[in-house]
């Protein structure tokens, strides 16, 4: 004779037990789904290939392309060669929850003669389309879709959102083309380094004029597109003003022991005296310019200064990649 009281209870057991692993499972989906969320994407690619370091950690080599928890990190790129030696890359950027950063590189054999981009874009709100570009060198020309924007640093609200052909040229370097998804609610920047194409620009002298030399701190290119000018050579030190990448400032003296540059970042004007501060030399370097050639000196420097970039969300790819500490720029 069947004991339907024990069936039951056994069945009542089973019921149970799988409902229990049903919740247990749908939650786990739904946490791994909540933090991955909270990813930001990188894309690394670059010419040779090259091994990929992130936070002093090798991580791939390029191609490389995965997500990783946001904030500021430390990317360096070493070229894989054996025939001629290149140099490697180094950068500070900062990955944004749910947003892709891209770093491209084009290595030559000293910085002056590589190349690339870094693309990246944040969250603002709204419906507004914004597109920063910021070139080095500076004052590089700026078109998109085949029609001239204006020269860099270029920043724009009107384009419409959707791909764009982005290019830029300078007079005696290559040009650098790439395409762009302008999205609106989202600030796009792009930072570009071109390469001197190795042709001779021709110059203007006037007969007889004898030319003298000065010594300039020209800005180099920064993830965060400005540098800040200290009241000290320490990273420590009161913040005075931002300048940007590409701009040059009268050399004034330097602290060789800690690698920092004196400037006048601020000419004197009516009633006031000339304004003098420190930057570091890790994202400025010497350069001699002809005194008649009009050196680019920057105006007045800006308060602040945030470069745009534009991309796509992150699709979440599956992860696959600082040195020394770098000074703040």
């Amino acid at each position: 004779m069947l004991n339907f009281p024990s069936q039951m209870k056994k069945a009542r057991t089973i019921v149970l037990v799988l409902t229990g692993l049903g919740v247990l499972v749908g939650t786990a989906l739904f946490l791994i789904g909540y933090f991955r969320k909270g990813n930001a994407g990188i894309l690394v690619e670059s010419t040779p290939p090259s091994s990929v370091y992130i936070a002093s950690e090798q991580v791939g080599r390029t191609p490389y392309e995965a997500n990783l928890k946001p904030g500021e990190v430390v990317v360096k790129l070493i070229p894989e060669t054996i025939d001629r030696a290149l140099a490697p890359f180094e950068t500070k950027v900062i990955l944004n929850s749910g947003i892709k950063t891209i770093i491209r590189r084009d290595f030559g054999e000293t910085e002056e003669a590589s190349a690339g981009d870094i693309v990246s874009f944040e969250k603002v709100g709204g419906k507004e389309v914004s597109i920063s570009v910021v070139t080095v060198p500076n004052s590089a020309q700026i078109s998109i879709d085949g029609q001239v924007r204006g020269f860099a640093p270029y920043k724009t609200t009107s384009l419409s959102a959707g791909e764009h052909s982005l290019v830029v040229s300078s007079q005696g370097y290559s040009d650098r083309t790439i395409t762009i998804k302008a999205i609106a609610g989202y600030r796009l920047t792009v930072v570009f380094k071109l390469k001197p194409s190795g042709e001779t620009v021709p110059e203007e002298k006037v007969q007889g004029e004898e030319t003298q030399k000065k010594v300039m701190i020209e800005i180099l290119s920064t993830p965060t597109g400005f540098l800040r000018v200290r009241e000290s050579a320490s990273t420590s030190a009161k913040e005075l003003a931002q300048v940007k990448p590409g701009q040059r400032f009268p050399y004034l003296t330097e602290d060789t022991e800690n690698n920092w540059y004196k400037i006048e970042y601020q000419s004197k004007e009516a009633g006031e005296e000339a304004k003098e501060g420190w930057v570091t030399g890790q994202y400025s370097k010497k350069v001699e310019v002809e005194v008649g050639a009009s050196p680019s000196v920057s105006p007045t420097p800006t308060k602040i200064a945030t470069p745009s970039v534009t991309l796509t969300p992150t699709k979440k790819p599956t992860p696959s990649p600082t040195p020394k500490p770098s000074a703040t720029p």
